[in-house]
């Protein structure tokens, strides 16, 4: 009775002459089975026809990190510290995120996942957090990776704060140089990075489920001080049993 969660995945191109790998921590689908889902993969593939068909057997939607969103999709052009793009991924992220949020399918976005659902409801973005938000904190630090912290502000009266019910300031990691700007349609912000007040998690005040967080708490599990991010994944869990029983 467990629900199926798709989980998407980006591309890996290590060779010129070499076919590309489709590419997905394991930490991803680890999560997903701790929490008591069937983690479904879902690749970047360019027939909507298959893509739709994929889609209409999840009960969920994971949307998991990678590389930047093309500014094009948020009415911008590229700016010189934008990072690499992949306009395959692109074309099939946002689509999925669009069909889940009409049919009411939970989602869930981890990092680029966070900003994909901003984007895919009529956001923008910060195309690089150190370059463009003054006074910001290092969000992304290449040789830290996921040993890369800042603390974190959970807004009051928000659902986090009700799942998280504390006024201190929580631990995260920060592996992002893009973040939220403006958000998009019925999108609310639920917490942000502590001091520099960077958008670190978003939810749709919609009828359904859709939930955003820059942090990976993949990364989390079992790592002394940081944030328990249980509580987030098992709600999403929860919501994706319930559209599956029809509740």
């Amino acid at each position: 009775m467990r629900p199926f969660i798709g989980i998407t995945c980006g591309i890996f191109r290590d060779r010129d002459w070499c076919p590309p790998a489709i590419l997905l921590r394991k930490t991803y689908t680890d999560a997903i089975v701790a929490a008591g889902g069937v983690p479904l993969i879902i690749p970047v593939v360019e027939d909507e026809d298959v893509l739709r068909a994929l889609y209409d057997r999840i009960d969920g939607l994971l949307i998991s990190g990678g590389g930047d969103i093309d500014p094009r999709h948020y009415g911008e052009e590229p700016l010189p510290a934008l990072g690499p793009t992949d306009p395959l991924r692109d074309n099939v992220e946002l689509p999925l995120a669009r069909w889940a949020v009409a049919d009411g399918k939970p989602v869930l976005g981890i990092c680029r996942g966070a900003q994909l659902i901003n984007v895919a409801l009529g956001g923008t973005l910060w195309q690089d957090v150190s370059s463009l938000v003054a006074g910001s904190l290092v969000h992304y630090d290449a040789e830290k990776y996921d040993e890369n912290f800042h603390e974190l502000r959970i807004e009051e009266d928000s659902v986090l704060s009700r799942l998280f019910p504390s006024s201190d300031p929580f631990l995260v990691n920060s592996i992002h140089h893009q973040a939220v700007r403006d958000l998009g349609h019925d999108l609310k912000i639920e917490a942000r990075s502590d001091p520099d007040g960077v958008v670190e998690a978003i939810r749709w005040e919609g009828p359904s489920y859709v939930f955003g967080m820059q942090w990976h708490p993949e990364f989390h599990d079992g790592r002394e001080g940081l944030l328990d991010c249980a509580p987030v994944l098992e709600e999403f869990l929860i919501e994706a049993l319930r559209r599956r029983d029809g509740h």
